[in-house]
């Protein structure tokens, strides 16, 4: 039922990670598929447990990272670009400038490591509306981090946190190259585990 809502190739990367990621601790999967232009919802929050799709979303990107598509990225401060990979998401507080905020975790070394150093986190910002598109012909973009409309901010912010999984995708062939997680073996399931998921999935 997700054919024309969501990119299968990110969506199978983002399950492959969330099979093998042991660190998060809740049944929720945030995918940010930045193959897609700022101009379309491109987040998307799963209740794996309940195989539900709770919330899509616009969310901008780093200034650095290109316009209105993302194809440029780096883990490196003072870049403004956004970075792939798998994060864990932390706590939630309050920024002076940007208000009700969520700490990531980047979980791969050299690609996402720096994000708390860099202080990439999600958080509201009114350049990441969807109306400022009709006057842009694009979202504005951010410093690096995933900025949400703040109309769902709170919203999303409150569903994902506290240990959930966070991939963000892109087409990206070194990333692919580089991904300790995804380029872990995995583990084969019983015939009636994968008979179960192939029907419910």
């Amino acid at each position: 039922q997700l054919e024309d809502i969501v990119n299968y190739k990110a969506f199978e990367q983002a399950i492959d990670g969330y099979s093998k990621v042991k660190k998060r601790n809740r049944d929720i999967l945030t995918l940010i598929d930045f193959s897609k232009p700022s101009t379309e919802e491109r987040l998307y929050v799963f209740d794996m447990k309940n195989q539900r799709l709770l919330f899509t979303s616009h969310v901008a990107h780093g200034k650095n990272s290109g316009g209105n598509y993302a194809p440029s990225f780096s883990n490196k401060n003072g870049s403004h670009k956004s970075s792939l990979g798998f994060y864990v998401t932390g706590t939630t507080y309050q920024s002076r400038t940007n208000g009700y905020s969520l700490l990531l975790e980047g979980l791969e070394k050299g690609i996402n490591d720096n994000a708390l150093a860099r202080s990439i986190v999600i958080h509201a910002a009114d350049y990441a509306n969807p109306d400022i598109i009709e006057s842009s012909g694009r979202l504005g973009r951010s410093f690096g981090c995933p900025a949400l409309p703040e109309d769902k901010n709170e919203v999303i912010i409150n569903a994902i946190k506290g240990g959930a999984l966070l991939f963000i995708y892109a087409d990206d062939q070194d990333y692919l190259a580089k991904s300790a997680i995804l380029s872990q073996p995995t583990t084969k399931k019983s015939t009636s585990e994968d008979n179960t998921e192939s029907a419910t999935m």
